[in-house]
């Protein structure tokens, strides 16, 4: 890269996103031709992951390079500091001109908006699908038409308003393909025809803990009548509903991403047409995974692979070569420390990530690979979902998961007499994750060799275990 400008960076990231839903994932269920383009031009990363699957969150460590301890966003209910360093904010400092536009979920209000940036322009929490207000520091107002198409219009009009040669950066964060899933009229009438169901879909959780089958995300039972639009009809058996349940749900949510994939077409066209493509980092992610029916679940949180995998699309013409495909483990908190390189700017010292800057343009390590994955998810018993809080370690073969169980949670959810669990997965053997074998002979000291590493793991980014429990004195 020496010689060259350095680049202009748009970040697209959609909410609730899973891999499992992208074409050039394999999926399934849909196509998306204009988001697999970027990994036609580019990367594909196979095992990028959430280290807290949980919207919030997860765009909190996205910005900072942190884990959720550190920058303070554990939770849908804790806002972030808006003033701690962010990438967006080392670029500004280093000469980018900076915008961020769409969702932000991290707080409304002051201390909470962006800071840091040239621009912003977001929604209101959640955000509306049709109609959705916007705040800006001018103020609140309602922009007519879909979020999905808006959000892209008014990043695209801000690039186009700058004067000079500065290099820039945009994040283009939507809401799609966030429940409750309303689809635009251009792709209400797509995905009539019946869309393959997940082998798990009638997963009986036989062998999981009481932590895992206490979560309330089954689509049979707990889907509501806001997702679905309509009532079942009448006279299904149990099955039949849990199907027809299904099939709505995916209906609405594959023609939110739809509407997804044809922005993402329109931002590639728009950058061929400034002939900027070759020298612009384009970058696509989702904040976390998603459960589409697996293990008949929809949500996320649980550190089961569907919810914790995160799709991460990168193109760079200028200096990436296209058609790679990056199998090791990143994670969120990696993304920060990433674009800084790519942009040429020093990362920020408090930052916890690992670049894969080199691992994709010079094809030499800054830094040692990561051998796992530590996750943590830190809301128990959350009142929508229950699901439990826990921490983890992934390795590219075995999962170890602790749900701590204690009660600890959101404020007025009270004491819990639920008991602290663990769960194992051999990922080789077993990667639908059916076969809890945390108490199999066979996996004991493969399992004690993992609760060091987590342990190490947890102490390496300064966090610390809950306080039901501590780490082996001789880890301490």
């Amino acid at each position: 890269m020496t010689g060259h400008r350095r680049p202009n960076i748009v970040f697209i990231l959609t909410d609730d996103h899973a891999a499992h839903a992208i074409g050039t994932y394999g999926s399934l269920v849909n196509a998306t031709p204009r988001i697999d383009e970027i990994a036609e031009r580019g990367v594909r990363f196979e095992n990028c992951f959430a280290t807290n699957s949980l919207c919030s969150p997860s765009r909190a460590s996205l910005l900072t390079g942190t884990y959720s301890h550190v920058n303070g966003v554990y939770t849908l209910s804790t806002p972030i500091d808006a003033a701690q360093p962010t990438f967006l904010s080392e670029l500004r400092a280093a000469g980018y001109r900076t915008a961020m536009v769409g969702k932000w979920h991290m707080g409304d209000g002051a201390g909470h908006d962006p800071q840091g940036v040239d621009y912003w322009d977001v929604v209101i929490g959640q955000g509306e699908y049709r109609d959705p207000q916007f705040l800006s520091a001018d103020g609140l107002r309602v922009e007519p038409g879909y979020a999905t198409d808006i959000i892209t219009d008014l990043s695209l009009r801000w690039v186009e308003s700058l004067e000079g040669e500065d290099p820039w950066c945009v994040l283009i964060w939507h809401k799609a393909p966030h429940r409750p899933w309303q689809p635009d009229v251009k792709h209400a009438d797509m995905y009539r025809e019946p869309i393959p169901v997940p082998r798990t879909f009638d997963d009986d959780y036989a062998t999981r803990t009481a932590s895992t089958r206490r979560a309330y995300m089954r689509i049979a039972e707990q889907m509501e009548l806001l997702d679905l639009k309509m009532a079942p009809p009448e006279g299904l058996t149990y099955e039949e509903e849990a199907l027809w349940k299904y099939q709505r749900y995916m209906e609405d949510y594959l023609r939110c991403v739809a509407s997804v994939d044809d922005n993402v077409g329109r931002v590639i066209d728009w950058l061929k047409e400034r002939g900027e493509l070759e020298d612009t980092v384009l970058v696509y992610a989702s904040d976390q995974g998603f459960f589409l029916g697996d293990h008949g679940w929809f949500d996320k949180r649980l550190m089961f692979e569907e919810s914790i995998r995160m799709p991460l699309l990168l193109s760079y013409p200028r200096a990436v070569e296209a058609g790679q495909v990056h199998d090791g483990i990143v994670t969120n908190v990696d993304y920060a420390q990433t674009i800084l390189d790519f942009a040429q700017v020093p990362h920020h010292e408090r930052m916890q990530g690992r670049s894969f800057y080199g691992d994709i343009v010079t094809g030499a390590e800054a830094e040692p690979a990561r051998d796992g994955l530590y996750y943590r998810y830190w809301e128990n018993d959350d009142r929508w979902h229950t699901a439990p809080a826990h921490y983890g370690y992934r390795t590219d073969r075995y999962k170890l998961i602790y749900y701590y169980n204690d009660g600890l949670g959101l404020p007025g959810t009270g004491p819990r007499t639920y008991y602290p669990e663990w769960e194992l997965y051999d990922l080789e053997t077993d990667p639908e994750e059916l076969n809890n074998v945390y108490h199999d002979p066979a996996y004991a000291q493969i399992r004690e060799d993992l609760k060091v590493r987590m342990w190490q793991a947890q102490a390496a980014v300064d966090d610390r275990p809950h306080h039901s429990q501590q780490r082996p004195a001789l880890l301490r």
